[in-house]
């Protein structure tokens, strides 16, 4: 592990290697965000000084987050924290680690708005939502006590008004626009996710039954009842289940059934009208 005497460009060169040999897709990031995290420092002042060397506190660090990071623990764990958006929240073994996928929830909603967030984990798509639309009022529920105390710190933090509440699917109403990124892994593909994924985040937030619908099909008509005439419901869904969500949208009596794609092409967000 990293001497105290090291520069930081060594012991990036070496947390790197360690970190690749330990099948981290990005070692070089990983490694410069958690010896800028160990310093206090951002990333930008490893490369302005990179012949500094490291004192025996600022070692100790770098070299026990390097150990959570070799053991395939998400960097936003270790370091407490994940940025969404404009948003930084605070994030653990409670909640999920947000995905930039899930952004696209987010952008379906309007100034004025009443929004639903089902499943709000650490509240990533509730906040974001107050803090970039006027006049909205958001609630967030998750079945989970936990998560919604991650929420509510999370609320606190970045200093938005979002009610945050335990419960399933949906509570009150109506709504000009329901989101939710559920649970929609299939139990199948359990075996094949990263160790990331497998054995730090929060199972209850990711599984979704054998064909990894079983909360979409719960979801989807209690949410329709909801909503305002008008209204939108918006699901992020795995790959390849777009076809059978969009189904599960027209029984449900919803209007005017699309699908967008994420970055990478897949089928990510299925959205409707009541």
């Amino acid at each position: 592990m990293t001497k105290s005497s090291s520069p930081l460009r060594d012991a990036l060169s070496e947390a790197a290697e360690t970190l690749a040999e330990a099948g981290s897709d990005t070692p070089k990031l990983d490694a410069e965000v958690l010896l800028a995290a160990a310093l206090g420092v951002d990333r930008t002042a490893l490369l302005a000084d990179p012949s500094r060397g490291l004192d025996m506190e600022e070692a100790l660090t770098f070299d026990e987050m390097m150990r959570r990071r070799v053991r395939r623990e998400p960097v936003a764990y270790i370091l407490g924290r994940a940025h969404f958006r404009q948003l930084e929240l605070l994030v653990d073994h409670r909640v999920l680690v947000p995905r930039p996928e899930t952004e696209l929830l987010v952008d379906l909603a309007d100034n004025g708005q009443r929004v639903l967030d089902v499943g709000t984990g650490s509240g990533a798509i509730a906040l974001a939502i107050a803090q970039e639309r006027q006049g909205v009022r958001v609630t967030g529920i998750d079945n989970s006590p936990d998560a919604i105390d991650v929420a509510r710190m999370n609320a606190e933090r970045n200093g938005l008004d979002v009610e945050f509440m335990i419960a399933d699917l949906i509570v009150g109403g109506p709504y000009d626009l329901i989101v939710s990124n559920p649970p929609y892994v299939r139990e199948s593909e359990w075996p094949g996710l990263a160790p990331e994924i497998t054995l730090y985040e929060p199972r209850e937030a990711l599984l979704g039954g054998p064909d990894g619908l079983d909360v979409i099909r719960d979801l989807v008509p209690a949410a329709a009842e909801a909503l305002v005439r008008g209204g939108m419901l918006a699901v992020e869904v795995g790959q390849g289940q777009s076809r059978a969500v969009e189904a599960l949208f027209e029984k449900a009596g919803l209007r005017s059934v699309e699908t967008t794609r994420d970055l990478a092409g897949i089928p990510r967000v299925v959205r409707g009208r009541r």
